[in-house]
Parts: C-alpha cells; structure tokens; sequence
C-alpha cells in the first residue's frame, strides 16, 4: 500500500507496508546458519540484506560486494533512501555490514549517498 503525505489536522492511519519491504521474493526467515563450517559469500549476502532491511525499514537494491574477513565479513548493501520520479532521481546510499563468522551482526554504517543516475567516477 503506498504511502501518502498527510493534510493539516489530518490524522495518519496505520500503513501495513511489509509488502514493500521486497521488490522481489521474500528472503527466509533465518537464513541457514551453518555452525562450526565456514559460511558461504551467497549466504552472508542474504545475511545482510535482511539485517539492513530490518534496522533501516528501506528497500534494499543489491549486495554490492562481498568480502571475507580473518574475523568475520564484509558486505556492501545498496538501499534506496528516497524514491523520485522519474526512478533516476532515486536517492540511493550504501551500507557496510560487518558480520562474525557465524554470521552475527557486528556493525552498520552509510557509507556514500548518491543519485541512481550518477556513476561512480562522476562524485556524490
């Protein structure tokens, strides 16, 4: 259900918008642990995403990279922090996730803001 912006003296309904949360198909619940083995890189990625997904309540894009550590992992997650039309005005912003290596939270932080229409080379 989309949302909508509210009128002077108006009061806001409550707004279910778990549907939104994924473009695509839900991710599991837990995603498999895998105790005592070494994780996969696919796994840490959906680790991540719903860990975002849940401390942020934004739409994730992607996993931008993922990266082992000697302790734990890395994982870059693109979020969409604005919605804009046309969908190249998006304002979109990169998280790092660091995870143990059990696949535990550790840390989150935004890294870069930028405009969906903007590369790499061209800055913020």
């Amino acid at each position: 259900m989309p949302a909508r912006r509210r009128t002077r003296g108006e009061r806001i309904a409550e707004v279910d918008v778990s549907d939104d949360l994924y473009d695509e198909e839900p991710l599991e619940e837990e995603p498999p642990r895998t105790r005592g083995r070494r994780l996969t890189a696919g796994t840490v990625g959906r680790v991540a995403v719903r860990e975002i997904t849940e401390l942020t309540a934004k739409v994730v894009e992607g996993v931008t990279f993922v990266q082992p550590k000697e302790d734990g992992w890395l994982v870059g997650v693109e979020v969409v922090e604005d919605r804009r039309v046309p969908s190249s005005g998006d304002v979109l912003a990169l998280y790092e996730v660091e995870l143990d290596r059990e696949g535990d939270l550790l840390s989150y932080r935004r890294t870069r803001r930028y405009r969906r229409g903007r590369g790499d080379s061209e800055g913020p």
